[in-house]
């Protein structure tokens, strides 16, 4: 078994890191297809807050399977020789990701009982941690500065950590517009409110010019990665 996991290693992670793609990449388009039923003022509120409900259990997946991209490329990417750092760097990252994995499973947890607590604000600081460490040092290292190798054949990487690191930005974005839809169904909660129905509407707009943004930069990474194009 061992024998097959060294072989195969290679091979593992990178269907790892396809199913990582599909969960981050089909959960979104699950979250935007679900949100029209959660907007739908011709529903009674309870209704539409089972189909919130159901935007944060979907979402939660998709979360996981960004999360889980960050550990898979880097380790990919030792294996390929564009990421220098292995043995005991990766053991840290994979540790790092569980972690990361535990406080979006408890942020879930405290936003589907509507509360907002410390693993919440843990789990927003690991972007705006993770956003500027992964542009920076795809950007440093297309400027030959390192860690990562950017020689011919090798920009690609660099170029993809970039991307990723973009589209967690534009994750982010989406992420705070839904943070204020459990208050204004709480709103909605205790009687009509014309107010609270045209905020829930003008956050859903911007979501999905937002969201369609997002698509296009997560199929731009897996571009990336899939072609090696420079």
């Amino acid at each position: 078994m061992l024998e097959f996991l060294q072989v195969q290693e290679l091979a593992i992670l990178r269907f790892a890191h396809i199913l990582a793609m599909v969960y981050w990449l089909g959960g979104e388009w699950a979250v935007f297809q679900t949100s029209y039923k959660v907007v739908d003022p011709a529903l009674t509120v309870p209704e539409r807050v089972r189909h919130l409900d159901t935007v944060f259990r979907i979402d939660v997946v998709s979360r996981i399977g960004i999360v889980s991209l960050l550990p898979l490329g880097l380790h990919m990417g030792h294996l390929w020789g564009v990421q220098p750092y292995g043995g005991n760097f990766l053991v840290g990252v994979w540790l790092v990701w569980a972690l990361w994995v535990f406080i979006t499973l408890m942020a879930f947890r405290d936003k589907m009982s509507r509360k907002r607590t410390l693993w919440g604000t843990l789990e927003d600081w690991s972007r705006y941690i993770a956003i500027p460490a992964l542009i920076g040092t795809g950007l440093s290292s297309l400027l030959g500065m390192g860690p990562f190798e950017a020689g011919e054949g090798q920009q690609w990487y660099s170029a993809k950590v970039i991307v990723f690191g973009l589209s967690m930005i534009v994750g982010l974005v989406l992420r705070f517009y839904l943070h204020e839809w459990p208050g204004i169904f709480a709103r909605l909660a205790k009687g009509p409110s014309a107010e609270a129905e045209a905020r829930l509407a003008e956050l859903i707009r911007k979501a999905r010019v937002t969201a369609v943004v997002y698509w296009i930069t997560i199929g731009l990474a897996g571009f990336l990665g899939a072609t090696k194009p420079f």
